[in-house]
């Protein structure tokens, strides 16, 4: 997410950081390139360290239980986030 990108105005006007929502938008999408079919549920989510603007964001899924993925978003060697997303039940 550009420095530049309106988002950051409220979120936080004096530490910006990249919303969890945006980090978990590209989860799903990366999800559904990878054949895991919608709609998606988020079994687990921790956020463990702030993005700030214009940071490079690695995104890494591995499969996990129940024909879910497992995630990690990375910047650099420090781990920003992790959980696991599977298809939603009916």
């Amino acid at each position: 997410m550009p420095a530049g990108d309106p988002v950051f105005e409220g979120h936080f006007p004096d530490q910006p950081i990249v919303p969890g929502a945006w980090l978990l938008d590209h989860v799903v999408e990366a999800a559904s390139d990878a054949g895991l079919d919608g709609p998606w549920r988020l079994a687990s989510v921790k956020f463990l360290s702030p993005v700030g603007p214009g940071e490079a964001v690695i995104l890494s899924l591995r499969p996990a239980s129940a024909g879910g993925l497992a995630f990690t978003l990375h910047c650099g060697e420090r781990e920003v986030a992790r959980g696991s997303i599977a298809a939603l039940e009916d």
